[in-house]
């Protein structure tokens, strides 16, 4: 199975694409990770259309069965929260125009799943994801290293 992890936004949003392998435990295979970046100088629906349309070309490209969405945190500017909120609804809607299973990960499970500890701090966490991964990858951003851990968390996770 192919799944899709965001860590979502409008001024940037994160992905992930992992493979999990069906009834074989822990075993997934890391494929790409990247952040999308969306110009300020643009106006707000045309900066969800930019969201929209490349996470529409990556679901294509590496036909995506699952999408797993990093749930809002509380936000203290509502202003960002309200364009977040937006985002995640764009990214929804994705899901929806292509039939896939959307699962949703809070931070503090993500946290738990990949460290052991809800409360772990992200230096914490993105040394977990390399160690998970052999340092294979280079991240290159916050947000790119949230949507690989959302990723894995769902991989790692015997709920799913």
């Amino acid at each position: 199975m192919n799944i899709l992890a965001i860590d979502p936004g409008y001024e940037k949003v994160g992905y992930a694409v992992i493979r999990k392998e069906e009834k074989q435990g822990d075993n997934f295979t890391y494929i790409t990770s990247d952040i999308i970046k969306t110009s300020a100088s643009q106006p707000h629906q045309l900066r969800l259309k930019e969201v929209f349309d490349i996470l529409d070309q990556i679901i294509k490209l590496y036909k995506i069965e699952t999408l797993v969405i990093e749930q809002l945190f509380i936000f203290k500017n509502q202003k960002t929260v309200i364009k977040v909120a937006q985002a995640i609804g764009v990214i929804e809607l994705l899901g929806a125009n292509h039939n896939i299973i959307i699962a949703r990960l809070t931070p503090l499970q993500i946290k738990q799943i990949i460290t052991g500890y809800g409360n772990a701090d992200k230096k914490s966490v993105l040394k977990m994801i390399q160690l998970t991964l052999a340092n294979k990858i280079k991240i290159k951003d916050d947000d790119q290293a949230d949507a690989i851990a959302c990723g894995l968390a769902f991989c790692l996770n015997k709920q799913f």
